[in-house]
């Protein structure tokens, strides 16, 4: 079973930056993909960014392109978020989602909430 714990979340500004980790068991961590979603209060899990297994290709939605940056380190076993020039409707609780042939797993989430 793989385990996955984010931090990293809290209250910021509109226009401030925060950066996400997702520490985990998975190893070795560049077998697995690994994606952020996010989900808003009344509104569908959707995913945020993506990093494949290997060669660690990324993947971005529309929303947060240019924006949103994620990436992994190996030596820390810990996949990253870094959020950049927030607004208001990014606002959403923020999971982090592992995956490999044997099966997918998610974390808890963390909230992350943008103010005015």
């Amino acid at each position: 079973q793989v385990q996955l714990v984010e931090s990293g979340g809290g209250l910021v500004q509109s226009g401030g930056s925060l950066r996400l980790s997702c520490t985990t068991s998975a190893f070795p961590l560049n077998y697995y993909g690994f994606g952020w979603f996010r989900q808003a209060p009344g509104k569908e899990r959707e995913g945020v960014a993506c990093i494949s297994s290997g060669d660690g290709s990324t993947y971005y939605a529309d929303a947060v392109k240019g924006r949103f940056t994620i990436s992994r380190d190996s030596a820390k076993n810990t996949v990253y978020l870094q959020m950049n020039s927030l607004k208001l409707e990014d606002t959403a609780v923020y999971y982090c989602y592992a995956e490999r042939t044997s099966g997918g797993y998610w974390g808890q989430g963390t909230q992350v909430t943008v103010s005015s």
